[in-house]
């Protein structure tokens, strides 16, 4: 086997806002895994919340030698020996595992989720995210999210009350709330949260910094929307402890290590009875396309990455009404749209 890599900056349609800051840029890592005349496409969108970079990814497959395997159908053992190479990093291992995956699911002629024996029929709505800006700002957004019936909308900020008072001047569709830690203290959190429940909200994602399980706690008895773990919730060794405390975790492959950890998350996450949210980050279509061949095993969907961005170099999930439409291709089902875009 070869592991091949390269860099690539995904430009977003508008700056994208969150508690933690603004970008217009989110750079990732394309990895392509070649075996066997097969080519299998993963992707490493790195984030600093989780101490990860272009240059810690490339530092990190810099360690990888995936020619001591015989073929990725040894998944287990190399993802083994991916993970054990150094803690962390579980953009870069998760963008191996994509690829790894890929390429099974090419070799066999199938894409995943029929590899898995699922029905794409099943996939939830995804919602559409619109992150932190002026008020003015969010209704134009709103106005261009028209098809999607259900917005996720960034909060963590003092102009939170202004944000959802703009959109429900123009829309009265369903609304879910990620604070992305923005709300410091379980008080402060309390009252947005009572506000948000005249307001038409499904649940609200992470309303406090990832360290406070007690604060969580607390806040979940005296409210009525169910909380999201996100920043909670990220690896497998996580979710028991999330169980009494959120209602449902949110998985990211970005964050977990990819394919195989996100499998073994949501049927713990079932096991624990908490409900299962599959998200992203800012991504291409193989990032948004392998995350989708889970869906079918889903409560909620957060799966726009792909559609925040203005120059995707590949083709693969669509989007039609909300609705996730899975292609019909093998392995995650993506294809390069331009040679050029990924420097051959």
């Amino acid at each position: 086997m070869q592991l091949g890599s390269s860099r690539f900056d995904l430009k977003l349609k508008h700056p994208f806002t969150i508690s933690r800051g603004s970008r217009d840029v989110s750079p990732v890592v394309f990895v392509q895994i070649e075996h066997d005349g097969i080519v299998g496409f993963g992707e490493a969108a790195p984030s600093n919340r989780y101490g990860e970079s272009v240059e810690t990814v490339e530092a990190f497959f810099a360690k990888v030698d995936v020619r001591r395997f015989v073929d990725p159908f040894q998944l287990e053992s190399i993802l083994d020996y991916v993970d054990g190479i150094a803690a962390d990093n579980t953009s870069a291992k998760a963008a191996i595992d994509i690829a790894l995956h890929d390429w099974i699911g090419k070799k066999v002629g199938l894409p995943l989720y029929k590899y898995w024996g699922l029905d794409k029929q099943k996939a939830p709505l995804t919602s559409m995210t619109i992150g932190i800006d002026e008020p003015e700002m969010i209704q134009r957004k709103v106005r261009e999210a028209e098809e999607y019936p259900i917005l996720k909308i960034k909060l963590g900020r003092a102009n939170d009350e202004a944000v959802i008072r703009a959109i429900r001047q123009v829309t009265k569709k369903a609304l879910r709330v990620d604070a992305n830690e923005g709300w410091k203290t379980k008080e402060v959190a309390l009252e947005k949260i009572k506000w948000l429940e005249q307001e038409g909200v499904e649940f609200v994602e992470q309303p406090l910094p990832a360290g406070d399980l007690a604060g969580t706690a607390w806040l979940r008895d005296r409210v009525n929307l169910p909380l999201i773990a996100d920043e909670n919730s990220i690896r497998l060794s996580d979710v028991s402890r999330l169980q009494g405390v959120f209602d449902g975790i949110n998985i990211k492959l970005m964050k977990c290590t990819g394919l195989r950890e996100a499998l073994k998350m949501v049927h713990t996450a079932r096991a624990c009875g908490l409900k299962v949210m599959a998200g992203c980050m800012i991504e291409s279509s193989v990032g948004i396309s392998a995350a989708a061949q889970l869906s079918p095993l889903i409560d909620y969907a957060d799966l726009d990455g792909n559609v925040l961005i203005s120059n995707d170099p590949f083709d693969g999930v669509k989007i039609i009404g909300g609705t996730l439409v899975l292609p019909d291709r093998p392995g995650i089902g993506v294809i390069k749209r331009s040679e050029e875009l990924l420097g051959g």
